[in-house]
């Protein structure tokens, strides 16, 4: 069986280059998720005030203030999924185009490679755009129900139902953030993968650095020392 001559379009440095991007992206969102006891990330820190926000839910009256909070955490899913659904229109409406594609790599100077080099770079960037939208639709709809569960919590803090039901809607949550916070690391690594348009040391580069951004953000911001005072002792409570 002939192998199609398209198939060698990706150089050993390009294949390294992939598996570098694929790599980073898996490697830091497991770690974010899976951090060190001794280190928590930003991720799994607001897990205990996610935590703490439905207990003290069960006693604050009125409600509406965390109503809408909720509102605005659903604001961001619904925002970004938007934009990944116009991204991903322009995207195939480019790869579908070959020629629009070959003159658009012509105008920006990045090279004489075969067109459909320019187009497996679109669609790998396309990748973590519908990642990044499946991940944004499923945090909005558990946001939604994470709203009917914190509906169902008993208005009388006394009651005992009501501490359940917290926990249930604070697990709930937690999952739509994950969501939502699997789906900004697509939308990085997205903006990563266009670094290949320069060629594979481009995406080596771009890749590093989206990596190293978000350990910081996760590891070593102002954010998480933030909400790293008084969280020991208000565990112990």
């Amino acid at each position: 069986m002939d192998i199609p001559a398209h198939i060698w379009v990706l150089t050993p440095l390009d294949v390294v280059a992939l598996i570098w991007l694929f790599g980073n992206w898996l490697g830091i969102g497991w770690l974010t998720e899976h951090p060190p006891a001794s280190r928590p990330s930003v991720t799994t820190l607001t897990v205990h005030y996610r935590h703490e926000w439905m207990r003290q839910f069960i006693t604050r009256q009125p409600r509406i203030f965390d109503s809408a909070i909720l509102q605005t955490l659903r604001e961001g899913p619904t925002f970004f999924a938007s934009a990944c659904l116009i991204a991903i229109g322009g995207g195939m409406a480019l790869v579908g185009n070959p020629e629009r594609l070959r003159q658009v790599a012509g105008e920006l100077e990045l090279g004489q490679s075969p067109t459909v080099l320019w187009q497996i770079k679109v669609i790998v960037a396309m990748f973590f755009v519908a990642n990044a939208l499946l991940k944004f639709i499923w945090s909005h709809r558990l946001f939604g129900y994470c709203a009917i569960m914190m509906a169902s919590v008993p208005n009388d803090p006394a009651d005992p139902l009501a501490l359940p039901r917290a926990e249930q809607a604070a697990e709930i949550n937690v999952t739509a953030a994950r969501s939502f916070n699997i789906g900004l690391r697509s939308i990085y690594f997205a903006l990563a993968a266009l670094g290949w348009l320069v060629g594979p040391w481009g995406l080596i580069v771009t890749s590093t650095f989206v990596t190293a951004l978000t350990w910081r953000r996760e590891f070593a911001s102002h954010s998480r020392a933030v909400m790293l005072r008084d969280l020991p002792r208000r565990k112990a409570r």
